[in-house]
Protein backbone atom coordinates (compact mmCIF):
# COMPACT_ATOMS: atom_id res chain seq x y z
CA UNK A 1 0.00 0.00 0.00
CA UNK A 2 1.15 3.63 -0.92
CA UNK A 3 1.56 6.42 2.00
CA UNK A 4 -1.79 8.13 1.45
CA UNK A 5 -3.68 4.74 2.41
CA UNK A 6 -1.42 3.35 5.41
CA UNK A 7 -2.03 6.84 7.10
CA UNK A 8 -5.95 6.16 6.51
CA UNK A 9 -6.41 3.12 7.45
CA UNK A 10 -3.40 4.20 10.74
CA UNK A 11 -5.48 7.05 11.73
CA UNK A 12 -2.95 9.36 11.19
CA UNK A 13 -1.02 11.77 8.33
CA UNK A 14 1.43 10.79 5.50
CA UNK A 15 3.50 13.70 7.36
CA UNK A 16 3.77 11.95 10.41
CA UNK A 17 4.53 8.77 8.63
CA UNK A 18 7.49 10.94 6.96
CA UNK A 19 8.67 11.33 10.67
CA UNK A 20 8.34 8.10 11.60
CA UNK A 21 10.33 6.97 8.46
CA UNK A 22 12.96 9.68 9.36
CA UNK A 23 13.40 8.79 13.33
CA UNK A 24 13.52 4.97 11.78
CA UNK A 25 10.19 3.85 13.34
CA UNK A 26 8.98 2.91 9.77
CA UNK A 27 10.88 1.00 7.22
CA UNK A 28 11.47 2.92 4.40
CA UNK A 29 10.84 0.84 1.63
CA UNK A 30 10.27 1.73 -1.80
CA UNK A 31 8.87 0.91 -5.31
CA UNK A 32 10.09 1.29 -8.77
CA UNK A 33 8.68 4.46 -9.44
CA UNK A 34 9.93 6.11 -6.17
CA UNK A 35 6.45 5.77 -4.10
CA UNK A 36 7.14 4.19 -0.90
CA UNK A 37 5.85 1.26 0.24
CA UNK A 38 3.89 -0.60 3.12
CA UNK A 39 2.50 -3.78 4.31
CA UNK A 40 0.13 -4.73 7.36
CA UNK A 41 3.39 -5.24 9.37
CA UNK A 42 3.87 -1.77 9.15
CA UNK A 43 0.07 -1.02 9.94
CA UNK A 44 0.78 -3.14 13.21
CA UNK A 45 4.13 -0.92 14.01
CA UNK A 46 2.12 2.10 13.51
CA UNK A 47 -0.61 0.67 15.63
CA UNK A 48 1.60 0.10 18.25
CA UNK A 49 3.28 3.32 18.15
CA UNK A 50 -0.13 5.19 18.11
CA UNK A 51 -1.27 3.27 21.21
CA UNK A 52 1.64 4.13 23.26
CA UNK A 53 1.50 7.72 22.36
CA UNK A 54 -2.32 7.48 23.54
CA UNK A 55 -1.08 6.63 26.66
CA UNK A 56 1.05 9.59 27.24
CA UNK A 57 4.63 7.44 25.59
CA UNK A 58 7.16 9.80 23.95
CA UNK A 59 7.66 8.82 20.13
CA UNK A 60 11.58 7.53 21.93
CA UNK A 61 9.56 5.46 24.39
CA UNK A 62 8.00 3.33 21.49
CA UNK A 63 11.16 2.20 19.62
CA UNK A 64 11.43 -1.06 21.93
CA UNK A 65 8.17 -2.57 21.47
CA UNK A 66 8.76 -1.49 17.65
CA UNK A 67 12.05 -3.44 17.64
CA UNK A 68 10.25 -6.37 19.56
CA UNK A 69 7.64 -6.33 16.48
CA UNK A 70 10.24 -6.07 13.87
CA UNK A 71 12.06 -8.85 15.12
CA UNK A 72 9.39 -11.45 14.90
CA UNK A 73 6.88 -11.34 18.50
CA UNK A 74 3.68 -11.57 17.99
CA UNK A 75 3.00 -8.20 20.57
CA UNK A 76 5.80 -5.57 20.78
CA UNK A 77 5.59 -5.81 24.85
CA UNK A 78 6.55 -8.68 24.83
CA UNK A 79 10.10 -8.17 25.12
CA UNK A 80 12.48 -7.42 27.98
CA UNK A 81 13.45 -3.56 26.93
CA UNK A 82 9.57 -2.85 26.06
CA UNK A 83 8.83 -4.37 29.83
CA UNK A 84 11.60 -1.87 31.19
CA UNK A 85 9.68 0.98 29.04
CA UNK A 86 6.60 0.08 31.07
CA UNK A 87 7.99 -0.17 34.82
CA UNK A 88 9.84 3.28 34.16
CA UNK A 89 6.82 4.70 32.71
CA UNK A 90 4.88 3.08 35.91
CA UNK A 91 7.23 4.85 37.97
CA UNK A 92 7.04 8.26 36.67
CA UNK A 93 3.01 8.11 36.72
CA UNK A 94 3.36 7.10 40.35
CA UNK A 95 5.41 10.19 40.77
CA UNK A 96 3.28 12.35 38.70
CA UNK A 97 0.33 11.42 40.93
CA UNK A 98 2.13 11.78 44.10
CA UNK A 99 2.83 15.59 43.16
CA UNK A 100 -0.86 16.06 42.16
CA UNK A 101 -1.87 14.65 45.09
CA UNK A 102 0.46 17.13 46.87
CA UNK A 103 -1.05 19.77 45.18
CA UNK A 104 -4.71 19.23 45.63
CA UNK A 105 -3.94 19.09 49.05
CA UNK A 106 -2.51 22.82 49.22
CA UNK A 107 -5.65 23.91 47.10
CA UNK A 108 -7.58 22.38 49.37
CA UNK A 109 -5.93 24.17 52.21
CA UNK A 110 -6.24 27.23 51.04
CA UNK A 111 -9.47 26.95 50.25
CA UNK A 112 -10.57 25.97 53.58
CA UNK A 113 -8.75 28.91 55.02
CA UNK A 114 -10.30 31.35 52.24
CA UNK A 115 -14.08 30.39 53.06
CA UNK A 116 -13.33 30.87 56.86
CA UNK A 117 -12.04 34.24 56.69
CA UNK A 118 -14.54 35.31 54.17
CA UNK A 119 -17.07 33.52 57.10
CA UNK A 120 -15.51 36.01 59.27
CA UNK A 121 -15.70 39.10 57.47
CA UNK A 122 -19.13 38.18 56.42
CA UNK A 123 -20.16 37.82 60.68
CA UNK A 124 -18.06 40.90 61.02
CA UNK A 125 -20.24 42.75 58.34
CA UNK A 126 -23.03 42.33 60.10
CA UNK A 127 -21.96 43.86 63.33
CA UNK A 128 -22.66 47.59 63.54
CA UNK A 129 -19.60 49.31 62.16
CA UNK A 130 -18.30 46.06 61.04
CA UNK A 131 -16.26 46.12 57.39
CA UNK A 132 -17.48 45.01 54.06
CA UNK A 133 -16.36 42.09 52.59
CA UNK A 134 -14.01 43.02 49.58
CA UNK A 135 -12.76 40.70 46.95
CA UNK A 136 -9.07 39.92 47.28
CA UNK A 137 -8.82 40.06 43.24
CA UNK A 138 -10.67 43.03 41.89
CA UNK A 139 -11.41 45.29 45.07
CA UNK A 140 -14.93 45.29 44.90
CA UNK A 141 -17.41 44.49 47.41
CA UNK A 142 -18.22 40.35 46.78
Amino acid sequence: MRIGELAARAGTTARALRYYEARGLLPARRSGNGYRTYDEEDLKLLRQIRTLQDFGFDLEETRPFVECLRAGHPEGDSCPASLAVYRRKLDELDALIGELAAVRASVGEQLARAELARERLAAEAEVPGGPEPECELGGGEL
